[in-house]
């Protein structure tokens, strides 16, 4: 059983918090969709998918006109009340059923082995405990089941890395919402548990500056099949 539509207003707890990160989010990510091939990304990251897909961060939505026809169902999983509106008002549109949810990447409020696959995209920056939370996917996932991700992290020179933890210890936290910039998230997902497929290392923007937050990778993994005895 999904959990109850954001909508709902049965809610009264919001996991997080940021209510001015969330306004300003909901615009530049928008802005990005064209401006920076953001769209094709997306397009990249579910095509293939089907059946029930968990979709972990959704902030406001942009992913959910993307999904292929043969996702049965997305239960989305949007921490922020402001994003969670906006995911709650994009999902009318799709053409995919989407329930929209609040909860927490570890502690997911759904049942184990309940999904074929789970999408998280530039999610894990910001995840306060990221080993907890993939366990967490390892868990609502089914043996075989399918992780696409899409995110950003440490990447570039000596000079590059040293900001990006010069920035993660300062400023950057606060101002963002709690993303980081030099975390690793193929490493984590190794760490978890999970074997790696196919993924790439790609610039966003792939023209222009090269900013701290430039360094991406966009791939799959799968969560093990239990070993025969």
């Amino acid at each position: 059983m999904a959990p109850r539509s954001a909508g709902s207003g049965k809610v009264s707890r919001d996991p997080v918090q940021h209510p001015l990160f969330a306004r300003y989010y909901a615009r530049v990510s928008v802005a990005a969709e064209t401006r920076i091939g953001m769209a094709g990304v997306r397009k990249r990251l579910l095509a293939g998918l089907s059946g029930r897909v968990l979709e972990i961060g959704a902030g406001n939505g942009l992913n959910f006109s993307h999904y292929p026809r043969a996702v049965s169902e997305v239960v989305a999983i949007e921490p922020e009340r402001r994003l969670r509106q906006l995911a709650v008002e994009a999902a009318l549109h799709s053409e995919v059923p989407v329930d929209v949810a609040p909860g927490a990447a570890e502690a997911l409020p759904v049942k184990s082995e309940a999904f074929d696959a789970v999408v998280f995209s530039l999610v894990l920056c910001s995840v306060r405990d990221v080993p907890r939370a993939l366990g967490e996917v390892r868990r609502v996932l089914r043996p075989g089941g399918v992780v696409r991700f899409f995110e950003h992290g440490k990447g570039g020179g000596p000079a590059m890395r040293f900001t990006q933890r010069a920035l993660d210890r300062t400023l950057w936290p606060p101002l963002t919402g709690g993303c980081h910039l030099g975390r690793d998230p193929v490493a984590a997902l190794r760490a978890a548990g999970f074997e790696l497929g196919p993924y790439r290392r790609v610039l966003m923007p792939e023209k222009g500056p090269t900013l701290p937050t430039s360094f991406c990778v966009l791939g799959t993994a799968w969560r093990p099949m239990p070993a025969e005895r």
